[in-house]
């Protein structure tokens, strides 16, 4: 009988808790405590990435993300048989009649992108007409944030056909006149610095991505196959898998780990603008871009006009960025380095995070000397603690007097040399500390500001943000720390409830709690296979 009394004064508690819940509701808008207030930082975290991912018809998969949690977000690629998780601010994305006459003209610029290599196209912008504008509009994500002017993507469709030929019209006659963007800082890293975004107007984004779409085409056909930061079809975790791949055949080697200096607010305008003419002779194009490149920056009530750099966020920074360093570094690499190494050698980039794997230790030390000296020639700078040259070698092949084989952190990730259930060697990936470390804050943060949010409020955005991290992290090898992640969110859970009331939550408490609003379990989502 006790037992039993005990039992049902613990399932009373949990009901009060429920209907004390009901009754609460949410704190004002805009308080700290809201949705709006917290959430606001780590939406501007992300939204320059979700703008910048390339959406329509080349698209394979949905962008995988956490959301606030804290992970990185990367185009990536659902595994077969997996859920696709798409962003539900990115609306309907169905192809229309209008897309597949895009889709078609995409083919011809590609196949006359192909036929010239090397060649300065010069007539290109005669494809942009109203159709091409309206699937710029599109592909453009409708949740971003705004920019100075405040408009929306809702106020900006209520005319939509109007504005979208005056745009063309302004656009091609020379009359558009690039807006400032409005700059806002977000941490990074550990919090200790800060990364700015550039957020532009809802139509500067409209007409970036028209003009990203016809460039983009014509750099698809140059760009290489080790290549995978925002390009349509390519994600972070073929990325990850092709440096477990090449690590596994080469049976490791000397992996030179590079960190450029602040990559995007240092690209130099003008070799940028040499390296574009090589291959876009369109004037209008080239005109546009200029203007994106000189447009001003508005942070706070100070406006300012930077000589270098792309700002992170706007739509077509990431196909510029990918642009230089593919003259830069990807060329270079291919046409110089390659054929002058005494063994062979691979390289895996994702945007500015790239790595490069050496059968040859002389190779590895001779690349890292002369790279600086290469991104010196174009204002880039390497970060002399983060750069480096790791010992990658297969532990069975290491010598008795050498040390072991050491560790590179890559996309979120720290990759190492491990033992399959076969006793094979193998490559390996876990979550980083630093990411699954800022990853656990940001969820305490979260729980510690809504805990007295409705419990199906709390557990529906949990539940969210659980999946977001299965599907970034949740890949071959890293069940461990995907499993670690779902019990330090469920005891953070339980902490932020004990908090907000004079009534304690032990654990059988918050096992009946967990009963009702159950969390998702931890899943592998991506299955590598080398």
């Amino acid at each position: 009988m006790r037992r039993s009394a005990t039992g049902e004064a613990e399932r009373r508690g949990l009901n009060r808790i429920t209907h004390r819940d009901r009754r609460a509701g949410h704190v004002r808008k805009g308080y700290p405590g809201t949705w709006d207030g917290v959430s606001t930082l780590c939406e501007l975290q992300n939204e320059a990435a979700r703008d910048t991912e390339p959406i329509g018809r080349r698209e394979v998969g949905a962008r995988s993300t956490s959301d606030d949690v804290g992970e990185p977000i990367r185009g990536t690629l659902p595994s077969k048989g997996a859920r696709r998780i798409r962003d539900s601010l990115e609306g309907q994305m169905t192809e229309t009649q209008g897309s597949q006459a895009i889709s078609t003209k995409l083919e011809r610029i590609a196949k006359l992108a192909k036929e010239k290599p090397g060649v300065s196209l010069l007539t290109l912008a005669h494809h942009i007409d109203v159709n091409w504008m309206h699937e710029a509009y599109r592909r453009t994500r409708k949740g971003g944030g705004r920019g100075i002017d405040g408009q929306s993507a809702e106020q900006y469709a209520e005319q939509l056909e109007d504005n979208l030929v005056q745009l063309l019209k302004r656009a091609k006659s020379g009359h558009y006149r690039a807006p400032p963007v409005r700059r806002v800082h977000i941490p990074k890293g550990d919090g200790k610095e800060t990364r700015p975004i550039g957020i532009p107007t809802f139509e500067d984004k409209v007409l970036q991505r028209a003009v990203a779409m016809l460039i983009g085409e014509v750099y698809e056909q140059e760009f290489y196959d080790f290549s995978y930061g925002f390009r349509p079809g390519r994600s972070a975790h073929q990325a990850l898998q092709a440096i477990q791949n090449t690590a596994w055949r080469m049976r490791g080697g000397w992996l030179v780990e590079v960190d450029i200096k602040k990559f995007f607010d240092t690209v130099d305008h003008a070799h940028l603008r040499e390296i574009l003419r090589r291959r876009i002779g369109d004037g209008v194009l080239l005109r546009l871009i200029g203007k994106w490149l000189n447009a001003g920056v508005v942070e706070g009530l100070v406006l300012s006009y930077p000589d270098e750099g792309t700002p992170q966020g706007g739509v077509i920074s990431p196909l510029l960025a990918n642009i230089y360093l593919h003259a830069v570094l990807d060329d270079w690499f291919v046409q110089d380095i390659q054929p002058a190494l005494a063994r062979s050698a691979t390289m895996v980039r994702y945007a500015d995070d790239f790595v490069v794997l050496f059968e040859d230790k002389r190779d590895a030390e001779r690349f890292l000397a002369v790279l600086p000296k290469r991104f010196g020639k174009y204002g880039l700078t390497l970060h002399p603690d983060k750069t480096r040259m790791v010992s990658f070698q297969r532990p069975d092949r290491v010598d008795d007097d050498e040390d072991g084989p050491g560790t590179f952190d890559l996309l979120g990730f720290t990759h190492f040399w491990g033992l399959t259930r076969n006793g094979h060697w193998s490559v390996k990936q876990k979550t980083a500390k630093d990411r699954f470390s800022r990853a656990l804050h940001r969820l305490r943060e979260w729980c510690r500001w809504h805990r007295h949010d409705r419990l199906e409020t709390q557990h529906l955005a949990l539940t969210r943000k659980l999946k977001g991290h299965y599907a970034y992290y949740g890949i071959t090898s890293n069940s461990r720390a995907i499993s670690n992640f779902l019990y330090m969110a469920r005891r953070i859970w339980r902490t932020a409830l004990a908090r907000r009331s004079q009534q304690r939550m032990p654990w059988k408490k918050m096992q009946e709690l967990l009963k009702r609003f159950p969390l998702p379990a931890a899943r592998i989502v991506h299955r590598y296979s080398t």
